[in-house]
This record gives C-alpha cells, structure tokens and sequence, in this order.
C-alpha cells in the first residue's frame, strides 16, 4: 500500500501521538444462533468479536494470547502495516502457538471500515472474525446522528477441514442443484425443434468440457447467515429517530459467501468503499464480496421497522437485521429471490447452438473475456484482449426489481487526491483457473505449492489484468498494497484492498509497489484459497538484500 505523501505525512507528523493497548484472547466458546447452541472459535468469548476502534495516527498495541490447543493468528484485513505484523503464518510471521501472547504493534496510517480475522486453518469460517473502525485524523466527512456495523458471515454445522475433505472428494457434494441425466431427458423432451434439441446438447458438452456446471454458483451449502453474530431468527437490531442520517459500516467477514444487500423502502447513500472515501452514490442495492467493506448512509423517517436483507448470490439464504425506533419490532422477512443459472453467454462463449459455433468445439483458454456483460446487456468493447474498461463487476443480480439501481465498480470515484496515480512500468497477466472436478483453484494452473512467489521491486508500478476462466465469481484480495481499481473513472480510480473477478470476465488494476515485505495474494473465498488460489508477492528493497521467507513452523492455511 502507498506511503503517506508528503502532505499527509506532515499534517500526521503535527497531530500528537496517541498510544492504545488491547488484550485479546482466543478460545473454543459455545454462543447461540438462532437457538442452536454452537461451538465457535471466540475473541474475548464472542462472535463476532469486539470492535476495535482506532484514531488514524495512533500507534496501537495489541496483544493477543492463544488459550487453543492448536495454532492460530490475526490478520489486519486492509490495515497498512509492517509485514512482520501482517499476521500470516508461513509468510510474515510462525503463527502463534498454544499458551503463548504475540503482541502486534503499528501505527495507524489510514481511516474508515476494516477488519479482522484468523489466517489459520478454517478458524475464520467457526467464528473468528471482527470489525476495526478507524476514526479520521480530522474527523468524518459525513456525519450522522448513529453508526453501526454490520458484519456479514456465514456459519456452518461443519468444520472447515470437514467440508474441505467433502469438497476434494466429491467437489459437487454440497450442490442439490445439479443437471442430471433424468434432467436432461426431460429437457430435450421439451424442446419442439431438432435446434432447439440441440443446442441444448450442445450446452450440456460445452459445460462437461469446462468440467463445470452452470448451476454451481457456490461451491458450499448449508449455511446460516449472520449479521454481528446473530442469526436471521435472532434479529440484530439498531435503533433511530426518525429523519436521524444512519451510517451502516457493512463488512462481508463470510467464508465463502458473497452477498446482495438492500433496505427496502430506504435508499443507500454509498460513501465509502475499502475504508476510502468515495463520491456518493445513491443505490437501491450492492453486492459486497467476501473481504470487502462498504459504509452507506440512509435516511429513514418513518416511525416504523426497516429490514436490512442481505441475500447469498445462490439465492439460498439471506442475512437478516433490522433498523427500528424501538428494540422488539420487526419489518417483514426478506422474500427469496430466484436461483440464477449461468449460460454460455455468460462464459463469454455464445448462446449455444447459434452463430454456426459449437461450445463444446472451443478452446476455452483462448477464449476474450473482456467484452462480456452479465447484465444480459451487451458491454462495450475495449478492443482484442484489453481490460474492460468499465469494470461493471457490480451488475444487477438475477431478479432484482424493476428500475432497481445497483451498486457497480463504474459508480466509484476516489475524493482524496493526495496521491497521483502512476502510470505502470509493466504488465502481468493473471489467470483465473480451477478444476471442479478435483476442487483444485489456482493462478495460471498452478497452485501454490507449484508456484508461491511473484517477485517485484520497490518503488515499481505494475498493472495486474485479471482473467477469470471459471465460472465462479473470485474475489481477490491483496495484502499490504492498494490496488488501484481500473474502472474507467480515469484519474477517480477508486483504491480498493479486495476485487470481485465474475465468471468469464477480465479486470485490471494499477499497484504501485511502495511497501516491502511479503504480502499474500489470493482468492477470499475460503476453500478456493486452501485449495491452492494463493501468491506471495515479494516486493524486495530497490537496491537492498532480497527478502528471505520466514521459517515454516505450522499454524498456516493448508495450500495444496
């Protein structure tokens, strides 16, 4: 992430130096969810565990203490800090083991909506997970009269290493969606035309090739979405006064969740997106992937319940709360939105059985991805292989209603223009890949046990251009460096820590190489990151020694 300018950097240099201390300890908890007693891995005996607030240019301490009988670790989710404190065993640090304290030590260099959470073994997905609000150095640019959190999660009955087993032995094991052979008979029992026959075989060999299925939007199931903690049936409620302006600091801590968030009856004032400030943009709705933060603003001035839905992208869940006057009302329960099916169109491969081209016949790895649009929409073209300009990552989800405006990447716009935007010296090209059929995730074929290091230079400018050659949305997170989103806001391009990469598209981003260390590179979705989607980039010292790794001692992520 970049260094303070030199204005930022000496309005800090003025402000006084305040330090915080904070202790906190992890341990095996039982909490209730929607009346189910479950067994978690708690911060200080809680899920979600406690906020931690933070003033930019204070320097803080945190000790944190395992009373597990297994390693753990903390991780700053978007936090600038030195990389021995990024908190990621086998990469910044040796994790921290049963019985001991590791303290964490840095100064806060940067405002807005964070947080974070275990990087050991599926601890993050059993509880171990929470928010960091970081109060301006000069206060909030926009005020309101209240200000919640609302952090998105996902909880399941099964631990992290028992799905991950599931998953590599039978990878399509949790989807009761499946296309089947009695489906398909019945299928081409419906068609009325030999086209239409078969193009619907020729759909059925395109995904079989791809060893995909259309219907797999999550790779997990069964799980209870929470909001702080608190099940749909346990309703986290937060309290206002009519006409009162709201700021909700939405944080998706899930697993393997990506979410669509709405208020009906409310429009959302988005204000922030990563914890940076952001052009406001009014919106009925957003997606927010796993990792990522937005703070939005909303108004309401009716005397009445407002309920805060926030709907898993395979439509089989939703995340519940509810904004009131008064603790005990309840707005009505969110109605369940349609499953989405993917097509070839979305793969950016054509509607089969048209244009005279057979899906089943393609080189899917050299297939353009940039121009395609999942808005059924057709999308600009940025010529042969180029970025997609607009970025539209954010497009309306299946279903939504009528004149609904959602959020898109397009929307952001940067306000703080105290840094310039370098030009890249260089490009590098990221592929997106995976077999279904094994549960293997990876960058350009090949895991992180293949290939664990991209090295850069200090002081480099790099453009990265994702593209996606799944059929699952990625949402990449990057350590330690902002990336600057390519989103066709020219010199507004917002600074984003996490990018949603949908299926079959191409984005790029610009990151100026500013901090040295090691910074982890992956996929946030849980198990796409155990089963391989994972990087180190290693920014070494312009001029200086290369940076050695630190010793494997265990306490990691298992990247097969």
């Amino acid at each position: 992430m970049p260094i303070l300018s030199g204005v930022a950097a000496a309005l800090l240099a003025v402000l006084p130096v305040h330090a915080a201390t904070y202790d906190l300890v992890i341990d095996r908890t039982d909490v209730p969810i929607d009346g189910q007693t479950r067994r978690v891995f708690s911060i200080n005996g809680q899920i979600a565990g406690p906020t931690l607030r933070w003033r930019e240019g204070e320097d803080v301490t945190i000790n944190v203490t395992n009373r597990l009988k297994e390693d753990t670790s903390i991780h700053w989710h978007g936090v600038l800090l030195p990389f021995r404190m990024d908190g990621v065993p086998m990469v910044s640090f040796a994790g921290i083991k049963p019985g001991e304290t590791f303290t964490y030590r840095f100064r806060v260099r940067q405002s807005g909506t964070y947080w974070y959470h275990s990087h050991s073994g599926g601890q993050e997905q059993e509880g171990m997970y929470a928010p960091i609000v970081i109060e301006p150095a000069k206060g909030e640019r926009h005020k309101a009269a209240r200000d919640y959190v609302v952090m998105l999660s996902d909880a399941h009955p099964m631990s992290a290493g028992a799905i991950l087993r599931k998953l590599k032995q039978e990878p399509g094991y949790f989807n009761d969606r499946r296309r089947t052979l009695p489906g398909l008979m019945r299928d081409l029992r419906r068609a009325q035309t030999t086209e239409e026959r078969q193009a619907i075989i020729s759909d059925r060999l395109a995904w079989g090739e791809m060893r995909m299925d259309p219907t797999d939007l999550a790779d997990v199931t069964g799980y209870t979405f929470l909001v702080n903690g608190r099940g749909p049936g346990d309703n986290w409620t937060g309290l206002f006064r009519p006409g009162e302006k709201v700021r909700l600091r939405f944080i998706n801590g899930s697993a393997m969740t990506i979410f669509d968030a709405r208020i009906p009856g409310l429009k959302l004032k988005v204000v922030a997106a990563d914890g940076n400030d952001v052009q406001p943009v009014d919106v009925d709705e957003f997606r927010i992937g796993v990792g990522e933060t937005y703070d939005v603003i909303v108004e309401p001035r009716e005397d009445r319940a407002y309920t805060i839905e926030a709907e898993s992208i395979d439509r089989r869940g939703f995340a519940r709360a509810t904004l009131a006057t008064r603790g005990g009302m309840a707005g009505p329960l969110p109605t369940p939105r349609p499953p989405a099916l993917l097509g070839m169109a979305d793969m950016g491969h054509g509607a089969a059985g048209h244009g005279g081209m057979d899906p089943s016949k393609m080189d899917h790895s050299k297939m353009d991805h940039s121009t395609m649009d999942h808005s059924g929409t057709a999308a600009p073209a940025a010529g042969p292989g180029a970025p997609d300009p607009s970025g539209l990552v954010h497009v309306p989800p299946v279903a939504a209603p009528p004149g609904a405006r959602v959020l898109a990447y397009a929307d952001l716009r940067r306000l703080d223009r105290s840094y310039a935007l370098k030009p890249p010296d260089r490009t590098i090209d990221i592929r997106l890949t995976g077999n279904m059929e094994k549960f293997i995730w990876s960058f350009d074929d090949r895991k992180y046990s293949e290939q664990p290091v991209v090295n850069f230079t200090e002081g480099e400018t790099v453009r990265l251009v994702f593209r996606n050659e799944t059929m699952m949305n990625h949402p990449i997170h990057l350590h330690g460096l902002w990336m600057d989103l390519d989103n066709g806001a020219g010199d507004a391009r917002p600074r984003k820590h996490v990018v949603i990469v949908p299926p079959g598209r191409t984005v790029s981003v610009t990151v100026e190489m500013t901090e040295v260390g090691r910074w982890p590179f992956h996929c946030h979705l849980l198990f796409h990151m155990m089963a391989g989607m994972f990087r180190e980039f290693v920014v070494h010292p312009r001029g200086g020694a290369l940076l050695a790794a630190p010793a494997h001692t265990g306490g990691g992520h298992a990247h097969h």
